[in-house]
């Protein structure tokens, strides 16, 4: 028996949120919910339990950065690996959200096989 991966997925662009799910579910046991922004992305991680986050910045409502922030301010999430997907590519973008927690910072357009050697690296998966 295989342990199921909970992995939220938040980007307010559906084809994005998509391709990202396409490309996990390529890894046994993962089940994602989506989000279409940071604070649906928030409301769905009050209501569940997720073992990896991966959220966009550039969104409505709720940016990524303030979504990093409010996670990693929960007890119960403080550990939860979170890969930003983003089109920011800049260096000073990078440093804010690793500062604010980010586990990985990925620039989009990103390849499936970027985004499952970066889940399988932050989840120890084999």
């Amino acid at each position: 028996m295989t342990q199921q991966i909970r992995a939220l997925v938040v980007d307010d662009s559906q084809a994005m949120r998509r391709s990202i799910m396409y490309a996990l579910q390529r890894l046994s046991g993962v089940v994602c919910t989506e989000a279409q922004d940071g604070a649906e992305g928030l409301k769905k991680l009050t209501q569940g339990r997720f073992d990896l986050v991966l959220t966009d910045i550039n969104m409505p409502l709720m940016d990524g950065l303030k979504l990093i922030s409010h996670i990693r301010q929960a007890t119960e999430y403080r550990n939860v690996p979170i890969i930003v997907v983003t089109t920011e590519g800049a260096a000073a973008d990078r440093e804010r959200a690793m500062k604010l927690g980010a586990s990985a910072y990925l620039v989009k357009p990103v390849q499936a096989k970027v985004v499952l050697d970066t889940v399988r690296d932050l989840l120890k998966l084999d």
